[in-house]
C-alpha cells in the first residue's frame, strides 16, 4: 500500500529533523545530465524529500548505460527523462518532476533552470561542462552551481573531495582522472563522486556553505 504524502513526511523528519525536511520539501534543484552522475544523484536528492526536481537529458537509454545509470533493463530505448521521472516516482511519489527532454545549451539555459535554488552539473563531455558553468555563473550568478571533475578509474573513492572554487560555486570529484583517458569507469566511483554532489546539494539547501 502506497504511504500517505503525511506518513512520509513524518518518516522524514524521524531521521532528517522537522526543520530540513521542511526546507528540503520547499526546494527546487535542477539535475543537468541524467547519466551516472545525474541519475544517481537525482535518486538521493529525491529520497532526501527535495520538493521539485528539474530533470534535463536530450539523450535515450542505451544497453551500456546499465552498467552504473539508475535505470532497469526493460527501459533500454526510453528517453532518460521519462524513465527516471518513472522510477524515482516509485521512491518519492509526492515529489514534482519537471523534465526536459532537450539538450541544453546557452540559448535556453536560462529559461529552464531560471526557478532552481541549486544547479547540479552532470555531463560527460567538457565542453558542455564549461558550457553550463559559465552560463550560471555570467547569466544566473545567484544561483548556486556544483561540477563534476575526475570519477573514472580505478583510483580510491577516498581521492573523490567536494572544493568551494568560489562563491556559489563547487566542483566534486579527484580532479585529475578522465573517462576518454581511463581504461575504466566504474558504477561503484560514479556514485560516490554523486554522493558528493548531492550531499552538497543538501549542505546548500540547509543553509551551509562551506564544502
Amino acid at each position: 500500500m502506497l504511504p500517505t504524502k503525511e506518513e512520509m513526511t513524518a518518516a522524514l523528519r524521524i531521521r532528517q529533523g522537522e526543520e530540513l525536511t521542511e526546507k528540503f520539501s520547499r526546494s527546487t534543484v535542477a539535475v543537468c545530465g541524467l547519466g551516472g552522475l545525474g541519475s544517481n544523484i537525482a535518486i538521493s536528492l529525491a529520497r532526501a524529500g527535495v520538493g521539485r526536481l528539474i530533470l534535463i537529458d536530450f539523450d535515450k537509454i542505451d544497453i551500456t548505460n546499465l552498467h552504473r545509470q539508475q535505470y532497469k533493463a526493460e527501459q533500454v530505448g526510453m528517453y532518460k527523462t521519462a524513465a527516471l521521472s518513472d522510477n524515482l516516482r516509485e521512491i518519492a511519489p509526492y515529489t514534482e518532476f519537471v523534465c526536459h527532454t532537450t539538450r541544453i545549451d546557452e540559448d535556453n539555459a536560462v529559461g529552464i533552470l531560471k526557478d532552481a535554488d541549486v544547479i547540479c552539473e552532470a555531463f560527460d563531455a567538457a565542453d558542455s561542462k564549461a558550457m553550463l558553468i559559465n552560463t550560471v555563473r555570467s547569466q544566473l550568478p545567484h544561483k548556486y552551481i556544483i561540477a563534476a571533475s575526475g570519477m573514472a578509474g580505478w583510483g580510491s573513492v577516498n581521492d573523490i573531495k567536494t572544493r568551494r572554487v568560489s562563491k556559489g560555486f563547487y566542483i566534486c570529484g579527484d580532479g585529475k582522472s578522465d573517462v576518454l583517458t581511463s581504461a575504466s569507469l566504474l558504477s561503484s566511483r560514479v556514485m560516490a563522486c554523486a554522493a558528493h554532489e548531492a550531499h552538497m546539494v543538501l549542505r546548500l539547501l540547509s543553509g551551509e556553505e562551506d564544502a
